[in-house]
């Protein structure tokens, strides 16, 4: 027999994991009303609290999308691309991105008046420039529904294996306003997508909603809810989204530990998914390095704070005394093009490596604004995998190794299984390298490269690590043509097959 809950109170057990136990607050139970939710985070104990109106709000939004997805199956290809192509053209449009412009602009005065980073919530000309092409991209993009992935021939009748859109994508992402338009991109294979934008985003948002994805949808003709905003700014509103298991596929990105929750949200309720949360790049200096190659590869990974930049790095032992200067040059240059001194940790035990002086105070610019502080601190050596969040000061870690086998090690105990570099001129120290870094991403010089839109040529929903494991039947990049399933259709040329 089974009743609804109706309220909590407090230190009231909870049964999660199937052995452990963990109690309502007071806070929680004070909070708590008839018609909310209660999600138990069966990995962790968490107890999340739904309030009715979020989880109406992001069920909604679900079931726009998910109804929208029942009515793909007669949009053109070619209304597709036309969606795509005015999304774009209303994004490149000056008065109808004023709006969005005006609504930004609030986002960030917003943002920084609680001393939150802005970094990626500025939506500058150059991403709303990005934006416009990853669109047209899509726009050109071949569709990929219908193609033919496999066909065997049988006595009498034929089997074909069809690639068909997945269903509903839900994407909870964080406050930066380009990957909006990344997530639409499961359009052009047949899906349908629901969102939910980081809060500090949220009015900029609801502004590319209303001045140009829904009229870009309504234009046309395809289905409406084909791409839905869910329209809260409470975290909640993302825990009941993930709770819903019309979702075909489950998409988080953010910090890491909002994106673990998420993720353990949305596979308790039966939904596959793609987190896409701690990031930070390694790179590895060689006993065989150049010097001016790996002070290139530093520079060149650390002018802003995305998830690609670098985060640390392991310099042999045999090279300190030239690659240590360089590395400390670029670091310091890589400030100074940000107008803003830089921040560094060093293994305690490496600290000799570094010359007294960079122990001494500065003033590091931090979404808070400026911070007086130590320019160089001590860290454990199992601490290295620790994502460094920087506004301006450019910050990261370093550490000295014996060998290039030992960062290895490090990298693969410690780091979230990134992106790793090995700068080295010894192509067998390359090859070993690759084949011993538990990495999706692998290269020899800088870390930024690692964008889907950048190298691919194909506007990414995200950036998968392998902090949880390598990934099933694809790469480490979600693009919106790889969120497909495949069905099977038979024709059958002779009526008396029998088995």
């Amino acid at each position: 027999m089974t009743t609804r809950l109706e309220g909590l109170t407090a230190g009231m057990p909870i049964v999660y994991g199937g052995d452990r136990v963990t109690h309502v607050s007071d806070e929680l139970a004070a909070a708590f009303e008839a018609g909310d939710r209660l999600v138990v985070v069966q990995s962790t104990g968490d107890l999340l609290h739904i309030p009715a109106v979020e989880w109406d709000i992001a069920t909604g939004a679900v079931g726009r999308a998910h109804a929208a997805f029942g009515a793909m199956g007669a949009v053109s290809d070619d209304q597709i691309s036309e969606f795509f192509s005015g999304f774009a053209q209303r994004l490149a449009d000056p008065d109808s991105f004023s709006r969005v412009a005006e609504a930004n602009a609030a986002d960030v005065e917003s943002a920084q008046a609680r001393g939150r980073s802005t970094t990626r919530l500025v939506l500058s000309e150059q991403m709303r420039g990005d934006m416009v092409a990853g669109l047209e991209m899509w726009e050109s993009a071949p569709a990929g529904r219908g193609d033919v992935l496999r066909t065997v021939e049988h006595d009498g009748w034929t089997l074909q294996q069809v690639r068909a859109g997945l269903g509903v994508v839900g994407f909870v992402f964080e406050g930066r306003p380009n990957v909006f338009a990344d997530a639409a991109g499961v359009i052009r294979s047949g899906n349908t997508v629901v969102f939910r934008i980081g809060s500090d985003a949220l009015g900029t948002a609801r502004a590319i909603v209303e001045h140009a994805l829904d009229p870009a949808l309504a234009a046309a003709g395809l289905p409406e809810g084909a791409a839905s905003l869910v329209d809260s700014a409470a975290h909640a509103a993302g825990h009941a989204m993930f709770s819903d298991d019309r979702l075909s596929l489950a998409v988080a990105r953010g910090s890491g530990p909002a994106v673990a929750q998420l993720g353990s949200v949305a596979r308790q309720a039966g939904i596959p998914v793609s987190l896409h949360g701690t990031g930070g790049a390694w790179i590895v200096a060689g006993e065989t390095a150049d010097a001016d190659r790996f002070a290139a590869a530093v520079l060149h990974s650390l002018d802003r704070k995305v998830c690609n930049t670098l985060n640390t790095c392991c310099i042999v032992r045999e090279r300190v005394g030239d690659l240590v200067p360089a590395f400390l040059d670029a670091v310091d240059e890589a400030g100074r093009r940000r107008e803003a001194p830089s921040k560094l940790h060093v293994v305690a035990e490496d600290a000799s490596a570094l010359p007294e002086s960079w122990f001494g105070d500065v003033e590091i610019v931090r979404a808070e604004g400026r911070c007086t502080e130590p320019r160089a601190e001590t860290l454990a050596r199992g601490d290295l995998g620790h994502e460094w969040e920087w506004e301006d000061s450019p910050e990261l870690s370093l550490a000295i190794v014996d060998t290039v086998d030992e960062a290895v090690e490090l990298f693969n105990e410690h780091s979230p299984q990134f992106v790793a570099s090995l700068v080295s001129d010894d192509p067998s120290e390359q090859e070993r390298f690759y084949e011993l870094i538990n990495a999706p991403f692998v290269g020899d010089g800088f870390t930024r490269w690692v964008d889907g839109q950048y190298a691919l040529d194909a506007p990414e929903l995200g950036l998968s690590n392998w902090h949880f494991g390598r990934l099933f039947g694809r790469g480490g990049v979600l693009s919106g043509d790889s969120v497909y399933t495949v069905r099977s259709r038979v024709t059958q040329a002779d009526p008396h097959v029998h088995r």
